[in-house]
């Protein structure tokens, strides 16, 4: 039996640690992150790499190894240009955000989620959820509250 999917998480070093969702996940077994720099490349061949404008994950992608870009919306194109290789491109369903995001100088898409969401969301979707992943997220229980449908 595999073991579950590798999760990559490319971060902007931009964004604070302090405010950043995913902090708490650093040490946690399968779940690797890499500081963006513009003179690194970072491959992506074969995982799934998460992407609005993709078609939605299903169970076809079970047991794929993933990828997620954690930056700001503004920053996100500067970021995927170091990424190389041949990634799978996937989009979550529509799913709703618990976090309460407000941007002064760039509008977020509307079906925006806080990275540890989607990351949560994609997981779970793989057949492969951990709930772990929100144990120190201060809006979880409100996400799941507001997605009843995500596998648990």
């Amino acid at each position: 039996m595999a073991g579950p999917p590798h999760v990559l998480i490319l971060r902007d070093p931009r964004e604070s640690w302090k405010r950043c969702s995913l902090a708490p996940l650093r040490g946690m077994e399968d779940i690797e992150f890499r500081e963006y720099r513009i003179d690194r490349q970072v491959d992506a061949t074969g995982r799934i790499l998460l992407n609005h404008e993709a078609p939605v994950l299903s169970a076809a992608d079970a047991g794929a190894d993933l990828m997620l870009v954690d930056s700001s919306w503004r920053r996100l194109p500067k970021l995927l240009e170091t990424v190389v290789g041949e990634p799978v491109y996937r989009s979550l369903p529509a799913l709703e955000t618990a976090f309460p995001r407000k941007s002064r100088i760039f509008e977020d898409p509307e079906a925006g989620l806080a990275s540890v969401e989607a990351l949560y969301a994609a997981l779970a979707l793989l057949g492969a959820p951990r709930p772990e992943l929100l144990d120190a997220y201060h809006f979880a229980e409100a996400f799941l509250a507001a997605n009843p449908d995500l596998p648990r």
